[in-house]
């Protein structure tokens, strides 16, 4: 009897390749699409077994495709990162007749324990753990200083991980000039409310052309320094609007993470934490356990090779699978220093950034509206969104709106912030949690989409 046929229906290329990873291992046939228009006709050329689809799509709303699926005859689960809460799922299993609602991030075994009830068959044993999907978590962060992660070098090639120090190269001479050359804009800098560094005399970034924004942090040795404080949006804000190839520089203690641009797009991270080691990552994502980190470790440190190159060749691990978690890790990196409210940044450019087989495929203004909901305290969101305060629109946004994923309520926040409503009356006619809210207030007014009087 031939293995059932599944559909997985996603336009994150990364979670496609994991799924179908996932569900080829334990036995079936999988195709994969990113778009709705494309899986319906697959669904109608291939009739799959069960169709697994995403709801938010760049074509079609899942509901959409479920809609075609129903007429079809076809089973089918939902998954969703955006649509969330009791509600919406028992509507997608009532009024759409899905078989299951999955809200990301997901255990792995949980969405294959609803396929196997959907399309049961005698599958090969295999052995699953549980994964998360696109989640940035916070790492405890030991004082004393740790190695690096091995997998980008800082400093050069051939530059064993462990024995250099974390460290930002200077600009040279073409990029200062370029910075002091900038153009002004013709109206004074704006003190944005969310900036707030004491060695800063103006708004940083807020009301500036890029250029000028970074003028205005402390240099020394041709690298800009100043505090972390609440000013990480604007860093990252900075670097696009500056289109600017080169390194920011984190510290708080003996902890140092450096993020890479090119083009002003954020392409990779570096941590001195045992915590953000790929190893490590790996375990906590439940792809491999301490035993084989401990072996692969001590092969690795006997050869002087990757512990990733020797998980490979163990057989614990594909060059696919890695490529993906070190994304990951990547991405745990950046969410990580979120978190900071304390430590000092240096900004370095140089002419051309590192060379590396992974590079991110994220938009900073996603990356920041998810760094402030995920890891952006209750405390924290208050401060800097107080309830007197009455959001308007920016007349100068860091990005365009149409680079932001909005939940649909979160989209429906924006015409309230019109001036005419503190943020205690916005909160109260949402019908959301207040952190719900304040996280994406915060969110919006760090990508400057929305300013606050």
């Amino acid at each position: 009897m031939p293995a059932p046929r599944i559909l997985v229906l996603d336009d994150n290329p990364e979670l496609l390749t994991l799924l179908s990873s996932a569900f080829e291992e334990a036995g079936y046939q999988v195709q994969t699409a990113a778009r709705g228009r494309t899986a319906l006709e697959l669904v109608r050329k291939e009739r799959p077994d069960l169709v697994i689809v995403d709801v938010l799509l760049p074509d079609l709303m899942g509901f959409d495709v479920a809609e075609a699926l129903k007429r079809l005859k076809i089973p089918f689960i939902f998954m969703s990162g955006v649509h969330k809460g009791g509600k919406v799922s028992s509507n997608a299993t009532g009024r759409y007749g899905a078989l299951a609602y999955f809200e990301k991030p997901f255990e792995r075994t949980a969405l294959l324990a609803a396929v196997r009830k959907a399309v049961p068959f005698a599958e090969p044993h295999r052995k699953v753990e549980s994964w998360d999907v696109d989640v940035g978590p916070q790492v405890t962060e030991a004082a004393e200083a740790m190695q690096l992660t091995g997998h980008i070098d800082l400093v050069g090639h051939g530059v064993v991980a462990g024995t250099s120090p974390l460290r930002l190269k200077p600009m040279d001479r073409d990029q200062m000039q370029r910075l002091r050359d900038a153009k002004p804009i013709s109206s004074p800098p704006v003190m944005h409310p969310m900036v707030q560094s004491t060695k800063v005399t103006t708004g940083p970034i807020a009301g500036e052309e890029s250029g000028e924004a970074l003028q205005n942090f402390p240099q020394r040795d041709g690298v800009r320094k100043g505090e972390l404080k609440d000013n990480l949006p604007h860093l990252l804000a900075a670097f696009y609007q500056a289109k600017e190839t080169g390194e920011l520089g984190l510290q708080k203690g003996q902890v140092k993470k450096i993020i890479y641009f090119e083009g002003g797009m954020p392409v990779f991270a570096l941590s001195n934490l045992v915590a953000d080691r790929l190893g490590q990552f790996l375990v906590r994502a439940g792809k491999i356990d301490e035993d084989t980190l401990r072996h692969a470790a001590e092969e690795a440190a006997a050869t002087r090779q990757r512990t990733g190159d020797v998980l490979i060749l163990m057989g614990a691990l594909t060059e696919e699978e890695r490529l993906y978690y070190v994304g990951q890790q990547i991405k745990s990196i950046l969410y990580s220093v979120f978190a900071w409210e304390e430590g000092s940044f240096n900004l370095s450019f140089q002419a051309r950034a590192r060379k590396e087989a992974i590079k991110l495929d994220i938009h900073p203004a996603n990356l920041i509206m998810r760094g402030v909901k995920k890891l952006y305290k209750a405390d924290r969101l208050r401060r800097l969104m107080p309830d007197s305060v009455r959001p308007v629109p920016s007349q100068e946004p860091y990005f365009n709106l149409s680079d932001v994923e909005l939940q649909a309520w979160e989209a429906h926040l924006l015409p309230r912030c019109d001036g005419s409503r503190t943020v205690a009356e916005i909160i109260k006619r949402s019908g959301k949690a207040e952190p719900d809210v304040l996280g994406t207030l915060v969110g919006l007014t760090s990508l400057r989409v929305i300013d606050l009087r």
